[in-house]
């Protein structure tokens, strides 16, 4: 997913109600996760809603890191599939320099979703950027 085309999907849908009905439909298109991952270990602290998030690391080369995500809020597995559309099939270090905020705020996501929200996003990037540097540092 390029978030020139997303932004441009979010232009021609017009208003808000589409907007969350396309998020919604994105979310309901992520690959399953595996229930044994919805767990603590890949639980995502700072969401209200319950959020996991995991990733399978790609041999190159170059290496590239795979996530899965999975949520119990439809548009917040929405904002999980704009995450993992912008992150999935990347290298470590493109996702670490990747401003996803940017990309947030460039989707008009900014203003149209609750604090609660907002914080639990920034909660899901701060993960995904996580594991990317991890895989940073073992490389």
């Amino acid at each position: 997913m390029d978030i020139d085309d997303l932004a441009d999907t979010f232009e021609l849908l017009g208003d808000w109600e589409e907007r969350y009905r396309y998020l919604i439909d994105l979310g309901r298109k992520l690959p399953p996760m595996p229930m044994e991952e919805h767990d603590d270990a890949h639980k995502v602290r700072g969401c209200m809603s319950q959020v996991w998030l995991s990733h399978m690391r790609r041999d190159g080369p170059p290496v590239t890191l795979e996530f899965l995500g999975d949520s119990d809020a439809h548009i917040v597995k929405g904002l999980i599939a704009v995450l993992l559309g912008l992150t999935s099939g990347r290298t470590p270090r493109e996702i670490v320099d990747m401003d996803l905020g940017a990309a947030f705020t460039r989707l008009g996501l900014e203003s149209h979703i609750s604090m609660n929200r907002r914080n639990g996003f920034y909660s899901m990037v701060e993960r995904i950027k996580q594991l990317a540097s991890a895989e940073l540092s073992a490389a």
